[in-house]
């Protein structure tokens, strides 16, 4: 290429071409202190940044500083109040009383004067049997009775007859014994004799007639009290009830031959069924750690769920012993049913109290925190600061707790969510009203 272009043209093209190797590197140190430029900036801009988000956050802090707390905690007060610990126990309500009532001779029902449902005072005609046997029994009794009168009278006759025999006989033989003791040979010796031999007889005869007397009122007395038997077992023909209540059950139509309810009769079968109504035992397992809180006397509260309602009962007698295969004691309350409400069988749920203590420091159970076997409160004190402060409890329900030691009366305990708490923090303490759990709220 050389030979062909002229020494000058040669030197002229590498002229331009060396000019035009210069701009471009002269373009390339213009671009990169272009980019360091930019790249100076660049971080310029970024320590800027910096000092400036420094700045921000400590003016933010300095700002929370200075507005205070901003934790909201709900505290309640530590009060004087009354403490019970109680235990629910289930059970049925049965009647305080409940028979089937038997007839105590055998006959057929003649009149049947109550039903399913019938209230009967305590002495009141249920039923009336139809007895024949008995009926002329005592028809019977009524004339032997007659007869003994009849011979009692005769008896009384005879006596009287005697009595009047004798006393003339001996007024005769007084008096010739006294004739022939004042004038000896005026009456003969067997004369006297003679009156005095009939004195005695005669009042041999009164003898007899007194003895004959008093058979003929034993034989009286005997038909009397046959008589008196046989009536009392006729007055079992009335079925009257033993005690006030309701009948429940009936067995026995009109024309039904009952046999007697004794203890060798299989075939007796009884006319109703009594229960009373106005008084009803509830009876209770009671667990054997419980025991010892049970008193004769005690109130409880008896719910009945499908009533709606509560009665008041007491503990009226139990068993004194515990079963072992349910190591339970058997425990009976007494319900009255003035207005009749109750029914047998209603499924009931006792309420019994088992310790008490009146005017005690308490609180509320969720312001208690239990950790490492340690029980502690979260108290708000007079600078608005939290402090931890340990506790020894007492007495414990479902909703509060005693306190034996650790805090007084009046102070503010935290019974919020504690989770996020310190103790020395600042905090806003908002009184609130702590919703008391019943265990009946949960079954309505």
């Amino acid at each position: 290429m050389l030979g062909d272009c002229g020494a000058g043209k040669c030197s002229e093209n590498w002229s331009l071409k060396t000019m035009a190797y210069n701009r471009v590197e002269l373009r390339k140190g213009r671009s990169r202190r272009y980019e360091r430029a930019i790249s100076a900036a660049v971080a310029s801009v970024i320590v800027t940044l910096a000092a400036t988000l420094s700045a921000c956050s400590g003016n933010g802090d300095k700002q929370v500083q200075a507005s205070g707390p901003s934790i909201t905690v709900g505290v309640t007060k530590v009060v004087k109040k009354s403490l019970g610990r109680q235990i629910t126990l289930s059970s049925e309500l049965v009647p305080f009383q409940e028979i089937d009532v038997y007839a105590k001779e055998s006959g057929y029902v003649k009149k049947l004067l109550v039903d399913y449902g019938t209230h009967v005072k305590e002495g009141q005609v249920m039923a009336i049997l139809e007895i024949p046997e008995l009926e002329a029994q005592l028809q019977e009794d009524l004339a032997e009775i007659k007869n003994a009168s009849n011979q009692v009278t005769r008896a009384q006759h005879e006596l009287s007859r005697y009595q009047a025999q004798y006393k003339a006989l001996h007024l005769q033989y007084t008096r010739l014994n006294g004739v022939f003791q004042s004038q000896p040979g005026i009456v003969a010796q067997q004369e006297v004799d003679d009156a005095q031999g009939k004195d005695l007889a005669a009042s041999s005869q009164v003898d007899a007639g007194q003895a004959a007397l008093e058979a003929a009122q034993s034989q009286l007395a005997v038909a009397k009290a046959k008589l008196s038997h046989d009536q009392s077992l006729y007055d079992y023909s009335k079925i009257t009830a033993p005690f006030s209540g309701v009948v429940t059950n009936r067995y026995a139509n009109l024309g039904t031959l009952v046999q007697a309810g004794t203890g060798s009769s299989t075939q007796a079968i009884p006319i109703v069924r009594l229960s009373q109504d106005n008084l009803f035992r509830l009876v209770i397992p009671v667990p054997e750690s419980y025991v010892q809180y049970i008193r004769v006397g005690d109130p409880v509260d008896v719910r009945v769920p499908s009533l709606n309602r509560t009665f008041p009962g007491k503990v009226a007698r139990f068993s004194v012993d515990v079963r072992e295969d349910t190591r339970t004691m058997h425990t009976e309350v007494d319900v009255a049913n003035p207005q009749r409400v109750l029914l047998p069988g209603l499924y009931a749920e006792a309420d019994l109290q088992l310790d008490r203590k009146n005017n005690t420091t308490a609180i509320p159970i969720q312001a208690l925190s239990h950790r490492g076997g340690k029980t502690s409160v979260f108290v708000v004190a007079s600078d608005g600061t939290l402090e931890e402060r340990p506790v020894e409890v007492g007495l414990q329900t479902s909703t509060d707790a005693e306190i034996v030691s650790g805090l007084h009366e009046g102070e503010d305990v935290v019974v919020s969510d504690r989770g996020g708490l310190k103790p020395g923090e600042k905090i806003i303490a908002k009184e609130m009203t702590v919703p008391e759990y019943k265990e009946g709220d949960a079954q309505q």
